[in-house]
This record gives structure tokens, sequence and C-alpha cells, in this order.
């Protein structure tokens, strides 16, 4: 039998005097392989995988996880080989998969990851998918990876959460979580999409940069407009939303500048006008995306988008509905709200939170004054790849295609 050596804390940078024990793969008893991951240790800037250099027994596990520990503390005991570990780094390819810094807001969260599979194979995942796996109860072996080499991310497994949770009805999730009484009220745990949604906004407001310009748009002609269209017989109805998400895939295309993303230290410049609208349903807000709005006439989208929305309060949207485009229209003017400030969905650059539609009196050009409609617009950008000045000529662009609403015809 081999004596026992043991596994430290590892210095990951010149800088690094403590590390968090994030999570343990591995647990007293186990075999372990060489090129097997034992543990993730998170840092201020990184988490980082440390696996094993060769074949052996974990004997013991000294710190348990949650733990800041010195660098070189002793975090386990094994036996059977003499180069024990070393620590994965992240790789490029991963940095827009982040997910939470202790103290730097912006740092990545290492991505590699090797990790064992039953003992029949190696299931190529990241620390953060098999932490939201395992969080929501889903088996990594159920996931199909999406990276490199078939290597499951956290958007994959978010996936997967989706799809469980369209796969039970309301009512019956209810049923199947207990309420607890407490003083401050009924608590009870949150389900797993829940979760997903939460951790993604406040992810969003971590790493994202948001900034946010606002205007009143005249929508006096485009309420004529959108009532003469809902006349007419045969065509499928129009709502301002509807409208409202034409205007914004006609700005892009006018100011493709404004249809990128910020993705691994680069900026993706999109191809197509996408736009993703904000739909309310029982198990919470979604937001699907409409493909090529430019390319569409108002007619298609409506048809389009009244079937998105459908498919969404009822859990049967895909995921590839719900992943694209750079904006996202947020309107809950039908609720009175004067304006909207909103939280960029993450993995876009930009969302713009639409408001109720008010009476205003505004000063004609003989500065008598007129009654017109306005609209609050608030736009809110990821200051990473987009500035004031593009954001507001975009919103002034979007505002303009409102206020002259013929232009929204065309095809």
């Amino acid at each position: 039998m081999s004596a026992a050596s043991t596994i430290v804390m590892p210095k990951l940078g010149l800088t690094m005097t403590e590390g968090v024990v994030t999570s343990w793969l591995v647990g007293p008893g186990d075999q372990v392989r060489s090129g097997d991951v034992l543990v993730v240790v998170e840092t201020e800037k990184i988490a980082s995988e440390v696996e094993s250099l060769g074949d052996g027994r974990i004997e013991t596990i000294e710190v348990a996880e949650g733990s800041t520990v010195p660098v070189g503390t002793v975090l386990a005991t094994w036996t059977g080989g003499d180069a024990v570990q070393r620590s994965l780094r992240p790789e490029a390819g991963d940095r827009n998969q982040v997910a939470t810094a202790r103290k730097s807001d912006n740092a990545p969260i290492a991505q590699s990851a090797i990790a064992r599979s039953g003992g029949s194979g190696r299931l190529i995942a990241t620390p953060l998918a098999r932490r939201l796996a395992k969080d929501a109860g889903i088996a990594l072996s159920t996931v199909t990876g999406s990276g490199p080499r078939g290597r499951i991310k956290a958007r994959d497994v978010e996936a997967a959460i989706a799809l469980a949770a369209r796969q039970l009805a309301p009512s019956a999730a209810i049923e199947q979580t207990a309420m607890i009484g407490s003083p401050a009220g009924l608590r009870r745990p949150a389900t797993a999409l829940e979760k997903t949604i939460a951790r993604r906004m406040t992810q969003a407001k971590q790493i994202i940069p948001h900034f946010y310009v606002q205007a009143e748009a005249d929508v006096s002609r485009l309420l004529t407009l959108r009532e003469e269209l809902n006349s007419i017989e045969g065509l499928t109805r129009v709502s301002v939303n509807h409208l409202i998400i034409v205007a914004v895939g006609r700005a892009l295309a006018q100011m493709p500048e404004i249809n990128v993303l910020w993705s691994d230290d680069e900026v993706v410049q999109l191809a197509d006008s996408d736009v993703g609208f904000a739909v309310d349903t029982e198990r919470g807000l979604f937001a699907p995306v409409i493909r090529a709005v430019n390319d569409m006439g108002l007619e298609a989208l409506a048809r389009a988008a009244s079937d998105l929305a459908g498919r969404a309060k009822e859990g049967r949207l895909t995921a590839d509905e719900l992943t694209g485009g750079a904006i996202t229209v947020s309107n809950v003017g039908m609720y009175g709200a004067s304006h909207l400030i909103p939280i960029i969905n993450p993995g876009q650059s930009a969302i713009l939170g639409v408001a109720a539609i008010k009476p205003v009196f505004r000063p004609d050009a003989n500065d008598q004054p007129v009654l017109q409609r306005e609209i609050g617009l608030v736009l809110a950008c990821d200051h990473r790849v987009l500035d004031g000045v593009k954001a507001a000529r975009f919103l002034d662009c979007v505002a303009n295609l409102l206020k002259n609403p013929l232009l929204l015809l065309r095809a």
C-alpha cells in the first residue's frame, strides 16, 4: 500500500494567498484516474479545477466545500501516485459563461473541465454547468453538450431545466411543493426555473455594465394606423407591441453598429435583425426571438409574434427560439407604468423598456398647444459594446419610426 500523499490548495497566480473550495468532485474511498478532476477552487479572479496526474484512491477530505483556506493548506489525502494535482485554467471559448465572482464583478470563472461519468467514460462539462445541474437535480448524462468535443455548457443545462419545467404542469408543481409557515409568511423552495431566472438576472446586473437612455415617442399617427389596419377583415390583428418590434428591427438595419454583442473579449457583429420580446406566463417571463425582423412585413411579424407568445404561455418554446439577437423589447404599457428601466438579458447587449401611452400637450410650430399621445421608452445598453451617443441615436431612430409609422409597412 502506498503511503498517503496530500492534495494542497494550489497557488494559481502570483498574487494569490488563499482560495475557496467551491465543490468536491470526489469523496473518501473514490478511485481516481489520471486526468480526473478532484476539486474546483475559486479565487478572486478565476475558478480552476484541480486534476489528478496519476491513478490512486482518495483517503480523506480535510476541507469542506465553501471553506476559504490559505495556499498550501492540505485539502485531502490520497494514495497511489507521486504527482497528484494540477489546476486547469480557463479556456477563452467559455469566458462568456460567467457564474459568480467573489470580489470582481467582471472576473471570468474557469470553464475547462473533464468530469468522470459513472466510470464508463469521461463526460466533459464546465464547472458552472455541473453546479447548475447539481442544484436542479439534473443528471449530466442526460444533457447534450453544445461546446467543443461535446462539452456541456451552462446554457445546455439551462435548456434541460427549462424542458423539465415545461413538462411539469404548474398545478402539479405546486402540489409537490410543501408550503412552510413562518412568521414572515409562507415559504416554498424555488423551482429549478425560478433559480435559473434568479441566477441569470443577478449575473446580468453583476457582469454587464448597464447604462440607460430615455425618450418619449409620439405615437398619435401609429395608433390611428393600427386602428385602420385592425378594421380590415381577414388580417391578423396588430398590437402596439408588434409595431414597436418592427420599429426596432428597422432601426437595427439602419444602424448595424447597435446589432453587436460582447463575447470572450471580442465584439460580435450580428448579421440579421433578430429581436426578442418579453412574454408574461404563469411560469415567469420568457423572451422568444423573432428572426430577421427587418426582412418581414407587418402581417408576417404579427403572425410570428402571436405564435411565439402563445407557445410561450403553453410552455412549448424550443431552446433555439429563446436564444439569439442583440436586443429584446419589454412592454409593460398595458399596466399603466410611466417608465420601465429593464435589465439586459444575458447574451444580449440591449433591452428596450416600453411604458404606457399617455396624452400630452406639446407646442406646435406656432407655439400653440397640441394634444398628442406619447409612449415612454428606456433603452438599457451594455457599455462594453455601446456608448451613449450610439444609444441615443438608436433610440431617436426608433422614436422617429414610431412617429412616422408608414415606414413600418414596407416588407
